[in-house]
C-alpha cells in the first residue's frame, strides 16, 4: 500500500514539483524574511546572539523541522486517503482541485486578488522560547497556520496528493514539500551569518519570487486539469534516463 512507483501516476514530477514548491514556500515573501527571528526565538537568544554564534540554532531548528513535517505528513496521509475514497471520481477531483490551483497561481502572478489569501493567520504559540518543546509547538503551529504564502502552494501539494490514488505515493509528495521547505531553514541555522547575509540580499527580489510562485500553480493546475502528470513523467524518463534509478 506505501510502495512508491514514480513511472506509475506520474509520480516523478509530482515530486519535484513538490520539492520547488517547498523551496519557493521558503523564499516567499511572509516566510523568509522571518527566518533569522524565528532561529532566534527558538534557540532563546538576541538575532545578535545568533550571529555571534552564542548558541548553535541547529537543534531548534531540527525540531521545528519536525514538528512542521508531522502535520504535512498527517495531511498527505489524510489527503491521499480521501482521494483513494473516492477513485471513481479521482480524474473529476482532479480536474476540480486543478481549477483552484489555478485560480491561486493567477492570485500571485497578480492578474486578480483574492482578498482571503491576503489575509495572515498565525497560531499563537506562547512563551516557548528557547526549548526543544517550544521549537516543535512552532513547527505544528507554523504548518497549520501560516497563510497565506505557503497556504496556496501546500494546497496545490495536497490537491496532487489526493489525486495520487494510493496513500504512499501521496503521503510521499507531502514527505518532499517537508524536505523542500525543511533543508532551506537547516542550512540556514548551521551557516547563520551567510543565511542572513543571502536574505538580504534575495529581499528585494521577493515580488519576483512570488510571481514564480504563481507560475508554479498555474503549470501544476493545467497539469491537473489535462491529466499530463504521467505524461510529464515518462519525458522525464526519456530525457534524463539517470532518474529511472531512483524508482
Amino acid at each position: 500500500m506505501f510502495g512508491i512507483d514514480l513511472i506509475d501516476a506520474g509520480f516523478l514530477p509530482a515530486a519535484i514539483v513538490a520539492m520547488l514548491a517547498g523551496v519557493l514556500s521558503f523564499l516567499s515573501p511572509c516566510v523568509l524574511p522571518v527566518v533569522p527571528p524565528y532561529l532566534a526565538y527558538m534557540t532563546g537568544i538576541s538575532v545578535g546572539g545568533l550571529k555571534t554564534g552564542e548558541r548553535s540554532a541547529v537543534p531548534a531548528a531540527l525540531m521545528f523541522v519536525l514538528g512542521l513535517s508531522t502535520v504535512f505528513l498527517v495531511m498527505g496521509f489524510a489527503a491521499s486517503a480521501f482521494g483513494r475514497m473516492f477513485l471513481e471520481y479521482q480524474i473529476w477531483l482532479a480536474r476540480i482541485g486543478g481549477v483552484m490551483v489555478i485560480v491561486m497561481g493567477l492570485h500571485f502572478l497578480h492578474i486578480f486578488r483574492i482578498p482571503l489569501l491576503d489575509q495572515e493567520a498565525r497560531l499563537d504559540t506562547g512563551d516557548q522560547g528557547g526549548s526543544a518543546l517550544g521549537a516543535y509547538v512552532l513547527g505544528l503551529a507554523f504548518a497549520f497556520g501560516w497563510t497565506p504564502c505557503i497556504g496556496p502552494l501546500l494546497g496545490a501539494i495536497l490537491t496532487m496528493a489526493a489525486s495520487e490514488g494510493a496513500i504512499g505515493r501521496g503521503t510521499g509528495l507531502l514527505a518532499v514539500y517537508a524536505l523542500g521547505l525543511g533543508i532551506p531553514f537547516l542550512l540556514s541555522a548551521v551557516f547563520v551569518n551567510r543565511a542572513i547575509g543571502l536574505m538580504n540580499r534575495i529581499k528585494p527580489h521577493l515580488k519576483a519570487i512570488e510571481r514564480v510562485m504563481g507560475g508554479l500553480l498555474v503549470v501544476v493546475g493545467i497539469l491537473l486539469v489535462s491529466g499530463r502528470m504521467a505524461d510529464l513523467s515518462y519525458w522525464m524518463l526519456e530525457s534524463f534516463p539517470a532518474l529511472g534509478r531512483l524508482g
